[in-house]
């Protein structure tokens, strides 16, 4: 069993690529998540130039490209067209960059899975030939191992489609980190970091400052192979610490629970 170390950008929101690899470098990381959204270098629509500059970069800095972090709803009401076209140039940026997955959020109604079997099946060719994971978090509409399992199950392929495990969202929502892990099994495909406080309306602390039970998560994920990534929220909170503050932390973290 090995894990590999990451950072998601979504902790250094506008930082170009190039500063955002120095500083998973410089913290022991061995790869970057990249958020794939409009304010940011990794963005949709990139021009292939410019994508083969992000990959030389990180590269170069001796890292890898853990996951692009797109936020494509496949449970969402609304154009099928759309979704399915927005998944595939999600699939084809991760070939062209060297990542290995993509992650989506669920984006239904109250648990509702919605066409998410449609959409996701229309793009398991270009899955195939791209060899990356697509990965539905534990989040919004489905918070759950139990719910997110449900959308991904049914195409029996965890390398292709796979579970993306929030630490905070399931816990948050009553499902304890050993009925997460049990729920997921084979389908869990990666893994990340976080932590926050109920009394401050779940604000982002650093690993092990908060109310989630990381310890529990660590322990439960040492049987496990994949990559492990901190999520930092400063785009969503930008009056939390700077990124090398819970980097710090989810280093230790990593360390300490780390399979031998």
């Amino acid at each position: 069993m090995s894990w590999k170390f990451a950072v998601s950008t979504l902790g250094m929101p506008g930082v170009p690529v190039r500063e955002a690899a120095r500083v998973a470098r410089e913290h022991g990381c061995h790869g970057v998540e990249l958020r794939v959204h409009p304010d940011e270098e990794v963005r949709p629509g990139m021009a292939p130039r410019e994508v083969a500059e992000a990959r030389r970069l990180i590269e170069g800095a001796g890292l890898e490209v853990a996951c692009l972090a797109g936020y494509v709803k496949v449970c969402a009401p609304g154009s099928d067209a759309s979704a399915v076209a927005e998944l595939r140039s999600l699939v084809e940026l991760a070939g062209l960059i060297g990542a290995p997955a993509v992650r989506v959020f669920p984006g239904g109604e109250s648990g509702a899975d919605g066409p998410a079997r449609e959409r996701i099946g229309a793009v398991l060719p270009d899955l195939e030939r791209q060899g990356v994971t697509l990965l539905v978090e534990t989040h919004d509409s489905h918070p759950t191992g139990e719910l997110a399992r449900r959308l991904v199950e049914p195409f029996g392929a965890p390398e292709t489609v796979a579970v993306l495990w929030d630490a905070l969202h399931p816990w948050r929502t009553g499902e304890s980190p050993a009925q997460t892990r049990r729920l997921l099994g084979e389908y869990l495909g990666y893994f990340q970091v976080k932590d926050a406080r109920r009394a401050d309306s779940w604000t982002p602390v650093p690993p092990g400052e908060g109310d989630v039970p990381l310890a529990d998560c660590g322990s439960l994920l040492r049987s496990w192979s994949g990559w492990v990534s901190l999520e930092w929220e400063r785009a969503w909170y930008p009056d939390i610490a700077p990124v090398s503050v819970p980097l710090r932390a989810a280093a230790d973290w990593f360390e300490r629970w780390r399979p031998e």
